[in-house]
């Protein structure tokens, strides 16, 4: 039997394995590189702002698509000057009402449908009528019945939010087990606490769905309500700025304005709501 030729193929080096016999292969710095997805996500970010500096330089026109580097020079002019955070502070302020406004009706909403069978049937009516209706043109009704203020555009944000939350989160509570349904009814749970203590973390991915879906309908909502009448009580937001440049045919600043809400929509997805996954459905392992 020690005569027989050992194959290759099952020649295994045991040198640092576990207890479980595994053997953990050292990564060459390449691969731990490429491993970071924020590194990844970064270099993608350099070769876009590479093309965009390319093309801007082969149009050679301003008027048109000014280069990446006189964009950031007009960004950081803004940035400088006050008007830029001033402008951005002042749409920043606006969603965080509008949006706040729709999570509360959302959560108002699906809660009653989750308990009762004509808020389910409430909840299925409302969103197949009011979902496909763009919130940009509800805008006019809203001026009428709020004025030119922060309330007609508060208005266009809780629709924006209020449906694909709403949606999602119902869709969420719906896919909740039966088992885990009848694990907090035999601790007692019904109604507002079993949907607090079970439906809201089973169905958190979900939720947080709803919430990155709502967040971006909301934050395009509000540039282009502001580029339609601008300025809400006596102060003017990202969306007006770029209206303003526009009209002044410094385009070097509108693209600094879109370059600013693209960052703010990088910050909100990447800091925020990657930091809320990390503290939930990823370390309760509900999502890779």
């Amino acid at each position: 039997m020690s005569d027989l030729a050992v194959r290759p193929e099952i020649v295994r080096d045991v040198r640092g394995a576990d207890q479980f016999g595994i053997v953990q292969k050292e990564l060459t710095v390449w691969e731990r590189l490429y491993n970071q997805a924020w590194l990844r996500k970064a270099v993608l970010l350099v070769l876009l702002a590479l093309a965009w500096e390319a093309y801007g330089r082969h149009l050679d026109n301003q008027l048109l698509v000014p280069t990446f580097a006189d964009t950031v020079a007009a960004l950081w002019g803004g940035v400088v000057s006050g008007v830029l955070p001033e402008r951005a502070w002042a749409s920043i302020q606006v969603l965080a009402i509008g949006f706040t406004t729709g999570v509360v009706l959302a959560g108002l909403l699906t809660v009653l449908a989750i308990t009762t069978r004509i808020g389910t049937d409430f909840l299925e009516t409302v969103t197949a009528m009011f979902s496909p209706l763009p919130a940009i043109a509800l805008l006019p009704l809203a001026m009428i019945w709020f004025g030119l203020g922060i309330g007609s555009l508060v208005f266009v944000l809780v629709h924006s939010v209020l449906w694909p939350l709403a949606l999602n989160t119902h869709a969420g509570f719906r896919a909740v087990s039966p088992t885990l349904r009848m694990v907090g009814r035999n601790y007692g749970l019904s109604g507002f606490g079993l949907v607090m203590k079970i439906l809201i973390p089973a169905a958190f991915p979900s939720i947080l769905a709803g919430l990155k879906i709502g967040w971006a309908f909301a934050w395009r909502t509000l540039i282009a309500a502001e580029l339609v009448f601008g300025v809400a009580s006596g102060k003017g937001g990202l969306g007006w700025y770029i209206f303003e440049s526009k009209n002044e045919l410094d385009i070097p600043e509108v693209f600094a304005g879109l370059l600013t809400i693209i960052l703010i929509g990088l910050l909100v997805e990447n800091v925020i709501f990657r930091s809320i996954e990390a503290r939930t459905v990823r370390r309760w392992g509900m999502q890779s």
